[in-house]
């Protein structure tokens, strides 16, 4: 039916994501694959080929993409028939994306071009909790619509504040619901806090690596960021304490937990040091804490150990329920709280009630723990394989965290003192994605450094990659 035979052969062959699109269009060109007929499913097809599944997914949604091919829940995916959508009498050679910080900001959720996608910041699709997002979307559908209609309260949803005030207390942070604003996910949250406490021109302290997000929210604001290097064990606080002296900054941003990028977290002692430079220096500490469901222990909270005076803190569901539910939160003394509600009002009126609806039911059903345990399991084991990959190819790791989303390493052989960027535009020729060291630098510094997102990094595409391209030392 198909007429594949993979081609493994180092060089300039092309990916067996590329070889088995082509063979399935010159299937359909032939008309031996003819409109609404289906294709082996993609277990069938990676087994009668002798390639991953990963493969096999991977070039059927890149036809769907392209009109060649139509997939239906619970029937697979099938030749697009004559009343689908209009497609290209010939489906375009497929052209990488141009890597920079506006393809990383604006374009990347929309690209799905990208097969091996080891540099996003999500988890995989068939990860989020599928059963608990159905329940709660048939729960929403008996939900009076009158309830549902209006524009809700500024703080956000009163029942998920609720919730969150009281998930936080069991873990040592004494907060109440009237601290708590809903919104649009961490990285609004992180907005409203900028928006609310600084202004143009300010300095403020940032971690070396940082969140890349972050560090173009900054630049929009007109502030003037300081890198402080992270270290293993949290901040690098003699630059800390020598960076607040020099800069008189107004606000330390920290990802306290299982960090992005590098994935490390930080310890108690290193926590108390943070909080002790804060109080004398006066700094507000912005603590995005995200990660934290996804941590396999007991890591310090710098928001509980301080009590919320001089640290704002953010959560958010995107990790662990689905990056579509956008639903995050910012916890802070009442006075704050009320000014980032202001704020919240003033740009964007209220969060959407009917997502902060949704997270409290998933998180009320039964399975939200079940799920969450599930998940670190899967990421623990992800992190065993991944880091197997990278010792037998030669690749440096910075840490061993064992859970959360990211490993940071750097290639061996002929890469290991060069910049990541070059690389990265060589990977998204063959259809993968890495996320080099540049994102992440205040400067944004080429580095050799790279985030690899250890859901998405066990392809045996990737490593072939690293292989062919001299990233080892083998």
């Amino acid at each position: 039916m198909i007429d594949f035979q993979p081609i493994r052969a180092r060089g300039q062959a092309p990916s067996l994501v590329e070889q088995l699109a082509a063979a399935i269009l010159q299937g359909i060109e032939a008309q031996t694959l003819r409109p609404g007929m289906a294709l082996p499913s993609v277990r069938e097809c990676a087994r009668q080929y002798g390639v991953s599944t990963f493969t096999v997914a991977s070039a059927y949604s890149r036809l769907v993409s392209q009109g060649w091919l139509a997939a239906r829940p619970g029937a697979g995916y099938r030749v697009a028939t004559p009343d689908a959508p209009a497609r290209p009498a010939r489906a375009p050679a497929w052209e990488p994306p141009r890597l920079n910080a506006a393809w990383l900001l604006s374009d990347i959720f929309a690209d799905h071009s990208i097969p091996i996608k080891s540099g996003c910041g999500w988890l995989p699709g068939e990860w989020l909790n599928e059963e608990g997002l159905h329940l709660a979307l048939r729960h929403m559908g008996r939900v009076p619509a009158m309830r549902i209609a209006n524009y809700g309260h500024p703080y956000g949803y009163a029942p998920l504040r609720d919730t969150i005030a009281a998930s936080l207390g069991a873990q040592g942070m004494e907060v109440e619901a009237s601290q708590v604003v809903l919104t649009q996910g961490v990285t609004h949250g992180l907005d409203m806090v900028i928006r609310t406490l600084l202004r143009p021109g300010d300095t403020v302290l940032v971690e070396q690596p940082a969140y890349a997000n972050l560090l173009q929210m900054l630049r929009l604001a007109g502030l003037r960021a300081v890198a402080v290097p992270r270290t293993l064990d949290g901040l690098d606080c003699e630059a800390l304490d020598a960076a607040v002296a020099r800069h008189r900054p107004r606000a330390l941003f920290i990802n306290t937990v299982l960090q992005n990028p590098s994935g490390a977290s930080i310890g108690m002692a290193n926590a108390f040091r943070i909080l002790q430079a804060a109080e004398r220096h006066g700094l507000w500490v912005i603590e995005d804490d995200i990660s934290r469901e996804l941590a396999p222990g007991v890591t310090p909270m710098l928001a509980a150990l301080d009590g919320a005076r001089r640290v704002v803190y953010l959560g958010g569901y995107s990790k662990v329920i689905s990056p579509s539910v956008r639903v995050g939160y910012v916890v802070a003394h009442r006075d704050l709280a009320r000014d980032i509600a202001r704020t919240k009002m003033a740009v964007g009126l209220t969060s959407p009630e009917i997502m902060e609806r949704i997270v409290h039911q998933v998180i009320r059903e039964g399975r939200y723990r079940a799920h969450i345990a599930r998940t670190r399991e899967r990421l623990a084991e992800a992190h065993a394989s991944v880091a197997q990959l990278m010792a037998q190819h030669g690749f440096e790791v910075y840490g061993r965290p064992q859970g959360g989303l990211f490993l940071w390493a750097r290639p061996g052989g002929q890469w290991r003192e060069r910049g990541a960027s070059g690389l990265a535009e060589l990977a998204l020729k063959d259809g993968i994605w890495l996320a080099p060291g540049s994102y992440f630098e205040v400067d944004e510094a080429d580095t050799p450094w790279i985030r690899f997102n250890v859901a998405y990094s066990d392809a045996p595409e990737l490593w072939r990659f690293m292989r062919n391209t001299g990233a080892w030392d083998g």
